[in-house]
């Protein structure tokens, strides 16, 4: 194998002092990226693949996310080649990328679980594993509008991440991770007329107002957030807002 211009042996066996191996010179990702690579070419030479069943073993492991993206499409050009292919894995987000583009009339899941001192396998859900923290509180919101449920605090201290989540994916430029709603509110002020402007005046106004209440049911900006009084009325107004809002 050539790295950096340099070639390496890909053989077992004590290498010579002082030289570059296989095993010293790439890391942990880079060795596994080229074996999976000869394990899928490999396939590639099996005249009888159709008859035969695959098992990939934890394919991921110390891979990058690029890597890791590349495994998932070769897993599935593979499904459709082989008689079965068996994948285990766990990384969930992994298995939850393969179980998205399958077959959905021949693909299953299975999970280990713990059972008394033992263990045994059964169905995995796995689209309740693929909902992600952000889906739940949007859905959470839907919900609550839906229904007569009175002073949701679980409701009331999702509207913030929620508001986060949007601005997050929306302006990235001027909200990378970390950042705070306060200074991103406080920048589309300053820029308010500017060829930089963000957002508009009427949606700049409103991004402080829903900052503001939804400020009250949150940890870092209330520290007695989980005392608050909620009033359904008003939350029900700030939800509707909200959901609006992040639909712009």
């Amino acid at each position: 194998m050539l790295i950096n211009n340099t070639p390496v042996a890909i053989a077992g066996g004590a290498p010579t002092a002082g030289q570059p191996s296989f095993r010293t010179a790439l890391s942990a990702g880079d060795r596994n990226t080229p074996a999976l690579a000869f394990f899928f070419a490999s396939l590639d030479q099996r005249p009888s693949l159709a008859d035969h069943i695959v098992v990939i073993d934890d394919p991921i492991s110390s891979l990058d996310k690029h890597r890791a993206l590349t495994t998932v499409q070769e897993v599935r050009r593979l499904a459709g080649r082989a008689r079965q292919v068996i994948v285990l894995s766990h990384s969930k987000p992994f298995l939850c990328r393969i179980w998205e583009g399958a077959d959905t009339a021949t693909r299953a899941a299975l999970e280990v679980s713990r059972d008394g001192n033992g263990s045994t396998l059964r169905v995995w859900n796995v689209n309740q594993d693929c909902v992600t923290e952000h889906d739940r509180r949007h859905a959470a919101l839907r919900e609550y509008l839906n229904t007569s449920t009175p002073n949701n605090r679980q409701v009331a201290t999702a509207l913030r991440p929620v508001l986060e989540a949007f601005v997050r994916v929306s302006y990235p430029e001027h909200f990378p991770p970390g950042a705070m709603l306060g200074p991103f509110r406080n920048l589309c002020e300053q820029r308010m007329g500017t060829a930089e402007q963000i957002l508009e005046a009427d949606d700049t106004e409103e991004l402080r107002d829903l900052v503001e209440y939804a400020n009250g049911f949150h940890h870092d900006t209330n520290p007695a957030y989980e005392t608050v009084r909620i009033n359904d009325a008003e939350l029900r107004g700030f939800v509707e807002r909200t959901l609006t809002f992040t639909r712009r």
